[in-house]
Formats: C-alpha cells, sequence, structure tokens
C-alpha cells in the first residue's frame, strides 16, 4: 500500500527528518508514536505532498507508483487522504456544499452518521466548531472521498473518551472494516487501545527508532520512562533479551 524508502526531509533548509523507512500494507493500521516536534507530523504532511516539506533524499511509493514528486491533488485522487490534527475555519463556505462537492456518489448522505453533524452541515467550515466537531467533520470528510489509505493526525487528542470513542466506531465502521490502511499519529496513545495497531513506531528527532508489531511493547515503555528516556530504555531492553 505505502511504502517509504530512507526519506530525508527539510523544512527551511532544516532536516527534519532522516532516513525514515514504512512500509505499510494493505488493510493493515500502523500508529506512529512520539512527543510534540519529534517529525510525526512532517512525514503526514511529506506523504500527502505539501511543498513547504522538501524530500532531500529517499522516495514515497503508493500502490507501486512512486508518488515523491505528484501534487497534492494527483495523491488524493489515487486514494490518499488525511485528517488534520487542527484543521482551518473556513469562512462563507457552508459544510454541507465541501461534502456534496467532494463525495463520489449521493447515497453518502444517506449515512446514519451524517445525523451526527446535521447541525454543522449549515455553518461555515470550522468557524465555532468545538475540538470533537472539528474531529468529526474531518472524519466525515475522509470518507465521503472513498479513500484507501487514511492517516489520522493526533485524532485523539482534546477528545474525552465518549467523543473518542464515537469517531473510533465511525473510523472502524467506515474505513478499517471496509480494509482502508491506516496510518495513527498520536503523542498521547488514547487511541492505541481502541484501533489496536498492527504496528506501532517510536520516532524522536525525526527518526523511527523502533518499530515493533506489539504496539503494547513501545508503549509501556514510553509510558514507564517517557519519551525522553524512550531509546536509552529501548537500547537496555534490546541489550537484556
Amino acid at each position: 500500500m505505502l511504502k517509504i524508502k530512507n526519506l530525508s526531509v527539510k523544512v527551511d533548509e532544516k532536516f527534519i527528518l532522516k532516513k525514515v523507512n514504512m512500509n505499510i500494507k494493505d488493510g493493515e493500521i500502523h500508529a506512529l508514536l512520539g512527543p510534540n516536534a519529534s517529525g510525526k507530523s512532517t512525514l503526514a504532511y511529506t506523504i500527502m505532498g505539501f511543498q513547504k516539506y522538501k524530500v532531500s533524499e529517499g522516495e514515497i511509493w503508493f500502490r507501486d507508483i512512486n508518488i515523491t514528486n505528484l501534487s497534492i491533488e494527483e495523491r488524493v485522487k489515487l486514494g490518499i487522504a488525511m485528517a488534520f490534527q487542527s484543521p482551518p475555519a473556513i469562512k462563507n463556505v457552508k459544510l454541507s456544499l465541501l461534502l456534496k462537492r467532494i463525495a463520489k456518489e449521493k447515497s453518502i448522505f444517506n449515512m446514519k452518521e451524517f445525523s451526527l453533524i446535521s447541525n454543522l452541515l449549515e455553518r461555515e467550515i470550522n468557524v465555532g466548531f468545538s475540538g470533537g466537531e472539528k474531529k468529526l467533520s474531518e472524519i466525515i470528510q475522509i470518507i465521503s472521498l472513498k479513500p484507501t489509505f487514511v492517516i489520522l493526525d493526533e485524532i485523539d487528542s482534546g477528545l474525552d473518551v465518549i467523543n473518542l470513542t464515537k469517531i473510533v466506531k465511525i473510523i472502524q465502521d467506515k474505513l478499517i472494516n471496509n480494509g482502508v490502511s491506516i496510518l495513527a499519529i498520536t503523542h498521547r496513545g488514547d487511541i492505541l487501545q481502541f484501533l489496536d495497531p498492527d504496528v506501532a513506531h517510536v520516532m524522536l528527532e525525526g527518526e523511527i527508532i523502533c518499530s515493533s508489531k506489539d504496539w503494547r511493547k513501545p508503549w509501556e515503555t514510553i509510558l514507564r520512562c517517557g519519551y525522553e528516556k524512550c531509546k536509552e530504555c529501548e537500547e537496555r531492553e534490546l541489550l537484556t533479551n
């Protein structure tokens, strides 16, 4: 589905990502853990193709297509979508209009999930939305696009358990159950127990320092030692095993 090979990325001539490798298969869920400013969102924006993020080395492949130099629009058309951590407010554009423009078929508006945002449809996009409403709107927009690969950037940030449970259920029903591959970015880790990812990666200072098929192992290390000690703890555990 998605293969990242030795990816190094600059922002304003400063290296943010350093030789990142990742291989996400069809239908897999991967979690990317790391503290703030570790490079997680930079990886997401680079996968999406934002021009500010300059690839200086390496490649990004999506379904056997080299997308390293493709535009955002071309990547979205291939089936890549992203839920942003802090989506912008867009004045004078109603959410209902945006959804009508991006939905590929009218029947999508019959989904019961649309009742959850019925009070938002005739409002300007993200103008006065609560944190939970923004997250919900982002997920509905993604479903309307019918992607095959989705990046969730800090989808659990700022949500209480009730709202997180509600959003994760939609993600499971409409994305995961339809075979959509997911990269879930988080520093809090609240979403891990809900998604139960196939692989968890830990990123520090722009590098993936470990990857595990048991997400509990790195997460328990982080909870025990904190991100600032994560690398030391991981090295120590490797030496003792």
